[in-house]
């Protein structure tokens, strides 16, 4: 009962979070440098193994749509995904809207970051996440060893391989979080950053927005001592019924709804995922948008939404006293951040509040806060919305090539011969339309129904 629940309930809270299938080929998860050729740009794939033993993977895009080269060095901006998703959210909105797509028109050297335990950096030099004695050990993180070890060695291997002093960073809700973790708790990483641009990033949560999610945050001890006494560490993509040891992956979603309980349970989710949406998500395109994450990275929002504050892990008085040396986990000093950070913020965002943004900035002595023009933006529009580009996006590349002392000219549409037929570029023809807050109110109820459904009813 309680693994269904759990299901359900992260699964549902993330489901908005996923951009909009549209009428182009399919690229799985696993094929993300195959998805930037096909729009007709430079791909790389690089491996990061960190201190730990992790095996992280980053994506490049070094010029800009059908360019192979460079005459100057071009200036570094780094990008890390949200909660649940993964490096490809920054190019899912295709070469017109892309968020990591229109930085490489610009002049920049684009890298994406994955952060461990996603479907793409779900690797090891020693444990197996697959195994059953192994993959405690191995989804035994939260959002802080994303930030302080993941970011921080993606950051170092991506200076010293493009040869630059310093970065841009561009963090999304957790990537956001991440730079929190690691400029607060290691406050030699401010020199590495020219700027930071934080697109709803989450920290503070003393006025968390989401009341039904607030409600359910007081049990997350609860819940996740459960979760761990039934061997559930990792939350997964619900359609991912077919993974596979070659890191491929069939996201066809097969006939198994029939005369199978859990399989049944799965299907009808994936049914009200569709429903609580004002668009049609394509059943293949659905499981490989989600990247996947550790129980133990939700769950360490869940204590910070109901102790309303910004802190480590909570291991209880007695380990907190031997780990930390209080009986109450250590806050953030985000007071320790000195690099220049903008803040992006919408007042329409379900999980996270003005007043917790403007808290974060007057607390970082170098921080300024920007509000999106548009009320009704929500949380995953930051690399979801059709017009995201021009509420969001302009604006972040003409302040980052100001400080690089280049001038931005947005380029007309190109109208040029492609590379080869084979990378030839789609326009978006068809572009979202931006979620309603109405269907956001919506998508909430039938979220809480559906968790005491699953709580109460399954059996």
């Amino acid at each position: 009962m309680w693994s269904r629940f759990l299901l359900v309930f992260y699964s549902v809270v993330c489901s908005l979070c996923l951009p909009a299938g549209r009428d182009r080929p399919i690229f799985t998860i696993y094929e993300i440098p195959e998805w930037i050729r096909y729009e007709g740009y430079v791909a790389e794939r690089h491996h990061v193994t960190t201190h730990d033993g992790y095996i992280l993977e980053m994506h490049r895009i070094p010029y800009g749509q059908h360019q192979t080269t460079s005459a100057t060095r071009r200036p570094v901006v780094f990008m890390m995904h949200g909660l649940m998703v993964a490096s490809n959210s920054y190019i899912a909105l295709g070469s017109q809207r892309g968020v990591a797509y229109n930085f490489a028109d610009a002049g920049f050297d684009v890298w994406l970051g994955n952060a461990r335990g996603n479907t793409l950096s779900r690797r090891h030099v020693t444990l197996d996440p697959d195994d059953s004695e192994d993959k405690s050990q191995f989804f035994d993180f939260s959002f802080e060893e994303i930030g302080m070890y993941d970011v921080a060695q993606m950051i170092d291997y991506v200076l010293n391989y493009t040869g630059n002093e310093k970065l841009h960073y561009i963090g999304h809700s957790q990537g956001g979080t991440a730079f929190l973790v690691l400029a607060s708790m290691k406050p030699e990483y401010n020199e590495k950053f020219t700027s930071v641009h934080l697109l709803a990033g989450v920290g503070y949560q003393e006025y968390f927005p989401n009341s039904a999610l607030r409600t359910l945050a007081t049990f997350t001890n609860v819940i996740y001592a459960a979760a761990l006494g039934l061997g559930i560490v990792e939350v997964d993509s619900p359609l991912s019924f077919n993974r596979t040891t070659d890191d491929s992956a069939d996201y066809s979603l097969p006939d198994i709804c029939d005369d199978n309980a859990e399989q049944e349970f799965l299907c009808d989710l994936e049914t009200i995922t569709k429903l609580i949406r004002d668009d049609v998500i394509e059943e293949d395109i659905m499981g490989s948008m989600f990247g996947g994450a550790a129980l133990k990275q939700i769950a360490h929002y869940g204590q910070n939404i109901r102790d309303k504050s910004f802190r480590r892990w909570n291991y209880g008085a007695i380990r907190n006293r031997e780990i930390y040396g209080s009986t109450s986990p250590p806050i953030y000093n985000i007071s320790l951040i000195t690099a220049n950070v903008t803040m992006h913020y919408t007042v329409n965002d379900n999980l996270l509040d003005e007043r917790d943004v403007l808290a974060m900035a007057n607390d970082m002595p170098n921080t300024v806060v920007r509000r999106v023009a548009r009320d009704d933006f929500l949380h995953a529009d930051f690399v979801a919305a059709f017009d995201a580009k021009d509420l969001v996006t302009d604006y972040i590349i003409e302040s980052m090539l100001q400080l690089q002392d280049i001038e931005y000219i947005e380029s007309e549409e190109d109208d040029s011969e492609n590379i080869d037929d084979s990378t030839e570029s789609e326009d978006i023809t068809d572009p979202n339309k931006p979620d309603s807050s109405s269907i956001i109110v919506l998508s909430l109820m039938i979220k809480i129904y559906l968790s005491i459904y699953a709580l109460w009813v399954i059996v």
